[in-house]
């Protein structure tokens, strides 16, 4: 199997687009590079932050070669290749791995709301088939419709070694700490909420697969480094130094607010994939004077 260790900040990396709406390749290297100058952990290309919802399938795969073939080793590229449909997440996961993945993200099945077993079977049939290639489960149940269980999680995780980690977006501690608490050796969990990232390492998480480190990937990822090292009073400066504008990342639906704020930092145009839109001039006024209260942009 790919060495692979989840443990660290994982950027969920937006998805940067052109005026006419198609994808911006040279601003991803850009995006890129950023990432592995700051020193993160890892690259997640495609997830719920990256649209991946609204990417078609031949974007996602022309995203996935491309981040792995730009990125030539420096940093894990984590692909996101969860879909609906048990068949094209395994097709799209058996792509990432050819074209060299180093892991891949796969979401719980949205809209269709299966029940745990069907979970179970999801995810076991998919790992069985690329058993050389970490996965990591994606539980986030205001986005599927439905909770994959502490109980389902550990029992994917118990029947398949390849399955290294879960990203917890339920936002359920209790949960979290459950898994935390009866995760066999090889499987770790990562926060899936920044603004829970210091509570989480602290109840025995290993990490996030963080929005606010698209844009402060240095700060944010010091924050975890301290956290995972036990320096919680350093670590807990920075949670609340950065409070606010985790905070303001989901002022409304993501990844419009992080784009903002991206834009905003000259670092990618504001174009977002319908139906979701840009963020209003109101919350954009919002985000902005944040970034400058936190000290991430001048005024």
């Amino acid at each position: 199997m790919k060495n692979f260790t989840a443990r660290g900040t994982f950027t969920a990396l937006v998805t940067p687009f052109k005026n006419d709406g198609s994808v911006d390749f040279k601003t991803l290297q850009k995006l890129i590079d950023f990432q592995i100058k700051n020193k993160v952990e890892g690259i997640v290309v495609c997830g719920s932050t990256g649209e991946g919802a609204t990417l078609t399938l031949k974007e996602k795969m022309a995203i996935f070669k491309e981040a792995v073939v730009y990125a030539k080793g420096r940093v894990p590229i984590i692909a996101a290749t969860g879909t609906y449909e048990t068949e094209e997440s395994l097709n799209l996961t058996i792509y990432a791995r050819e074209h060299g993945a180093s892991a891949a993200l796969i979401v719980v099945p949205y809209y269709i709301k299966p029940t745990q077993f069907a979970l179970f079977e999801h995810f076991r049939v998919i790992a069985a088939s690329v058993s050389d290639l970490p996965i990591i489960l994606y539980n986030i149940p205001g986005r599927t419709g439905v909770n994959m269980l502490a109980e389902t999680q550990l029992a994917v995780a118990n029947a398949c070694p390849n399955v290294v980690a879960t990203k917890e977006a339920s936002g359920n501690l209790v949960q979290m700490m459950d898994i935390i608490k009866n995760s066999p050796k090889h499987f770790s969990l990562l926060s899936g909420d920044d603004s829970l990232t210091l509570p989480v390492i602290a109840a025995g998480g290993k990490g996030i697969v963080s929005v606010i480190s698209n844009y402060a990937p240095k700060k944010f990822g010091d924050m975890v480094r301290n956290a995972l090292d036990g320096k919680f009073a350093e670590a807990k400066k920075v949670h609340y130094d950065l409070f606010e504008m985790m905070e303001m990342n989901f002022i409304e639906p993501n990844p419009a607010p992080v784009k903002c704020a991206m834009s905003l930092l000259k670092m990618i145009k504001s174009q977002i994939r319908m139906p979701l839109l840009p963020v209003s001039g109101e919350n954009k006024k919002k985000i902005q004077a944040a970034l400058v209260k936190t000290g991430l942009m001048k005024k």
